[in-house]
């Protein structure tokens, strides 16, 4: 790799050209300014980073200890709270505060909603989602199980589409109800001194509340669509009777459009494989353009080459006769990476790879002031960072001060950077208050990841004992404390009104029926958004905000007692003490096994850093390094606490590995396995389990970055 000097730093050429040709084109901060501020970062905050990560070695090696010295006598939870306390891992809880962020966009603030989460690297994934913002409801229902069975053959199914259009009207009769009458009665809609109209073989009917009438699009009198208003979200009835299903329809109806997807998380972290200034430029230069409106994406469907790009603002005429627009786009959020990795993308003077958290700050903010001086912005006033696997308080002052060097560096007001806590290690939801307190003028977002929480949750307790299968965490007092403390404690921080409180993913994108009987606990929880796996199911998902009014439900939380004591959350999910039958050994090894294999072979030999991975039962599974890490750790536990033996797990390594290659059998460009010995993705694998006891609080990244590069080299991968 070819680099060139900037400010004493070694950049890579083809970064350093992205940044002075693309990245830093039309908006007011010079080349010389712009890295003589990374040099500043870099020299001001890899010291406190490299500490940062000392100090989770530390705290983990005086866990370790204690449990190995108290392994033999009955857990004594006080005992260990105090220990907790004593060594600064759990931090002293200060006064009541409330977190005054502000300029918050209402996608953040007030309106609950799906919120997808994809690969940045991935343009297609990328405009998917930020085209998310709406759905047909219609689409969603009748290419997915969510009405309990699928499609057959390739024609229209007439009955399918009748049983489409009687369950899209009986959600339009629950969440928009016309007096007197159902939507399914309807055989002509019109607006008439600013009301809707609904006209049925019995009379008018009217909305049975007046508020849901948002406008029209079209005339008046003979609308395109008829828009509405209901717990802050939009629906649009799509109206044209020459359309395929509008000539079916008695009121011309060719579908039901929802808002869906209210936000995106364009991701730089978990879901992608970004190892080298190659993979960072691709990375950078499609989230730029998300930002200046520019990036589009050329592929070949069904036959036809098709170009897809940026939706538009919908145009529409309001309640009360004026123009209006309804966005066109889900509010876009960016997730840098954590504090612990590095990129060759950028080196020090003395050849050392700077953190990439602080690349990834500078490098996204400079890309998103593209959008703030945009006629069709994103937000007018934020940049919103997620930022992931932060341990504790400490870390959270980390980010926030590094973002306000950032803000200093490009000459924007304080606060403008948002911050997203993702709330997915033991130590951050621990302290979970105090982590908030430590961003409390940029936090606009908290958000469980249960996957990645879960991996720690196994790594931090290792010598504590022998973990339950991975199926059974989910029914653990931990997990549980860890979902509702999560939005009671950010609601008594204020961020009803001022942030999101986000839920974790749905992991089967084809089981949608199961989705919709299960997601709705979501909003039920009092959290203001979820996160989903695919538009079709932001589509569905969005359904679940019109059945729960989720401000009334935090207000009901508010008012109660907190649910869930801090005694729960540090519950040590620890197995039986008789242990598990010798076929359930076996099952959760292969289970475990499989899992990980399926996931890591596509990172490393295709660089795809998250995919719909069939596990054991051939049921597609997102999967990304959060999964990956708990099966990991499931593992190496369990090879420590000698339940199983290196020779048992890597028979069942090799028995998966040929269960992978045989699910891949139709992809082109797989490279199969076989037994391992010639694959670096078999290596890669096995490392992590195997070696997944020493890896940096269980992470997958060090290991997946240095074979990724590797395989990189080998086969002349750019």
């Amino acid at each position: 790799m070819a680099y060139v000097d900037k400010a004493g730093l070694q950049v890579a050429t083809e970064l350093a050209d992205f940044a002075e040709n693309k990245l830093l084109a039309g908006i007011d901060v010079s080349a010389d300014d712009f890295w003589a501020g990374l040099a500043d970062l870099v020299a001001r905050f890899a010291p406190k980073n490299a500490e940062a990560l000392e100090k989770r070695e530390e705290l983990q090696a005086a866990i370790d200890k204690w449990h190995v010295a108290h392994r033999n006598a009955d857990f004594d939870a006080e005992a260990y709270r105090a220990f907790l306390e004593q060594i600064g891992y759990l931090k002293p809880e200060g006064p009541d505060f409330t977190i005054d962020t502000a300029n918050v966009d209402p996608e953040v603030a007030t309106i609950s909603g799906p919120q997808l989460v994809v690969p940045v690297m991935n343009a297609r994934f990328a405009l998917n989602a930020a085209n998310a913002r709406w759905g047909s409801l219609y689409d969603a229902l009748y290419g997915s199980d969510a009405m309990g069975s699928l499609p057959e053959g390739k024609g229209y199914d007439a009955a399918r589409g009748a049983q489409v259009i009687a369950w899209a009207k009986d959600f339009l009769d629950q969440a928009v109800p016309l007096k007197d009458a159902s939507h399914a009665d309807v055989t002509g809609y019109t607006v008439k001194d600013g009301k809707l109209v609904a006209t049925t073989d019995n009379g008018e009917a009217a909305l049975a509340d007046p508020s849901n009438f948002a406008g029209h699009i079209g005339d008046a009198s003979k609308p395109d669509g008829i828009v509405l208003v209901h717990n802050g979200l939009h629906i649009i009835i799509d109206i044209d009777p020459d359309h395929a299903i509008g000539k079916t329809d008695k009121a011309g109806v060719s579908d039901v459009r929802l808002e869906s997807a209210i936000s995106a998380i364009m991701d730089c972290e978990d879901s992608v494989a970004a190892v080298d200034a190659t993979d960072k430029v691709l990375a950078y230069g499609n989230w730029l353009g998300l930002m200046d409106g520019s990036l589009e994406e050329s592929f070949e469907k069904g036959g036809k080459q098709m170009t897809r790009s940026l939706n538009p603002d919908i145009a529409y005429t309001a309640q009360d006769g004026t123009a209006a627009k309804l966005k066109g786009r889900a509010l876009m959020f960016v997730r840098n990476v954590g504090h612990l990795m590095t990129n060759p993308a950028v080196l020090t003077a003395e050849g050392q790879e700077i953190p990439e958290g602080i690349m990834d700050a500078l490098f996204t903010v400079a890309a998103t002031m593209h959008d703030l001086n945009s006629a069709q912005a994103n937000s007018e006033a934020s940049v919103y960072i997620v930022k992931p696997k932060m341990h504790g308080p400490d870390e959270v002052a980390l980010a926030d001060e590094i973002f306000g060097a950032v803000e200093d560096i490009l000459g924007l007001p304080r606060h403008t950077i948002k911050i997203g806590i993702m709330d997915e290690e033991r130590r951050t939801s621990a302290n979970l208050k105090e982590c908030i307190r430590a961003a409390r003028h940029r936090a606009a977002f908290v958000n469980t990841g249960f996957l990645d929480r879960t991996g720690d949750e196994i790594h931090t307790s290792m010598e504590a004992g022998l973990m339950k299968r991975k199926a059974q965490m989910k029914d653990e007092p931990w997990l549980s404390s860890y979902e509702d403390r999560n939005v009671d404690i950010a609601l008594a921080c204020g961020f009803q009104g001022k942030g999101q409180i986000g839920k974790g993913m749905w992991a089967m994108p084809d089981r949608m029926q199961a989705m919709l009987e299960a997601k709705i606990g979501h909003p039920k929880s009092g959290a203001n958004c979820a996160w989903v796996p695919s538009p079709t199911a932001a589509t569905l998902h969005a359904t679940h905000y019109h059945q729960v009014n989720v401000k009334d439900r935090q207000d009901e939380i508010m008012k109660a007692a907190p649910r869930r004591k801090l005694s729960e959350l540090l519950t040590i999910p620890l197995a039986p003490s008789n242990g598990y039958p010798e076929d359930e050994i076996d099952a959760e090894i292969l289970n475990n096994a499989q899992g990980i294999l399926g996931y890591v072979v596509r990172w490393v030999d295709q660089g795809v850093g998250c995919s719909k991975v069939p596990d054991i039962n051939d049921v597609g599974q997102m999967e990304d390094r959060a999964t990956c890490r708990i099966s990991s750790q499931m593992l190496a536990n369990w090879l420590h606490h000698g339940i199983v033996t290196e020779d048992r797990v890597m028979e069942a390594m090799k028995k998966a590995a040929a269960i992978v290659d045989r699910q891949n059998e139709g992809d082109p460009d797989y490279l199969p396995m076989g037994d391992g010995s010639d694959s670096l993705a078999f290596q890669a694998a096995c490392d992590l389990v195997f070696k997944g006891r020493e890896q940096p609080s269980g992470y997958t990244e060090p290991l997946l970055h240095a074979y990724r590069r590797k395989f990189k080299e080998q086969h002349g991968v750019a």
